[in-house]
């Protein structure tokens, strides 16, 4: 790690946390497979994990709230407020979630590209403060999980490469 004397800005860079994934599956397959609550269900979440629906209101404005129950009995319950939603393109939701030990809040952006018939699936989280961002990733450990939950979404769905 480089330092500087210089001062430290927080830009919205330092504040996030990325996974994306090439899958070779079309935007319509994966679009179908974030939206759908009952295929959602089949792969949101780290290994490992199972994920229960209230409620999944795709749409500008509305209410997505689930629960992730880890592999050890911790609950993990989330709700989603949809901001942005353009079909096959992107999804962004402002995201209250985590366990009852350790909460978290973040905007969550997800992006879909068709490169040739294969799709670019970008999951990008971010957090109102560096601090924030690195307490997620110590403690919720949301870049692994991020990267688990693609993993498993493209064994839904088939992939060309792997996650980073």
């Amino acid at each position: 790690m480089v330092r500087s004397n210089a001062p430290h800005t927080d830009d919205a860079a330092d504040r996030e946390v990325e996974v994306h994934r090439t899958f070779d599956a079309s935007t319509e397959t994966l679009w179908d497979a974030w939206t759908n609550p009952a295929r959602i269900v089949l792969w949101w979440g780290p290994r490992g994990f199972t994920t229960t629906i209230d409620e999944m209101d795709v749409r500008p404005g509305g209410v997505w709230t689930h629960t992730m129950h880890g592999p050890d009995g911790t609950d993990y319950p989330s709700r989603a407020v949809f901001r942005e939603v353009i079909p096959r393109e992107r999804i962004s939701y402002m995201l209250t979630g985590g366990s009852e030990n350790e909460r978290v809040e973040c905007e969550v952006t997800w992006t879909f590209v068709p490169e040739g018939r294969a799709t670019r699936l970008t999951m990008r989280m971010r957090f109102p403060s560096v601090e924030a961002r690195d307490r997620a990733i110590e403690t919720l450990g949301v870049r692994d999980a991020g990267v688990e939950t693609l993993n498993r979404l493209a064994e839904l769905v088939g992939t060309d490469m792997e996650a980073s």
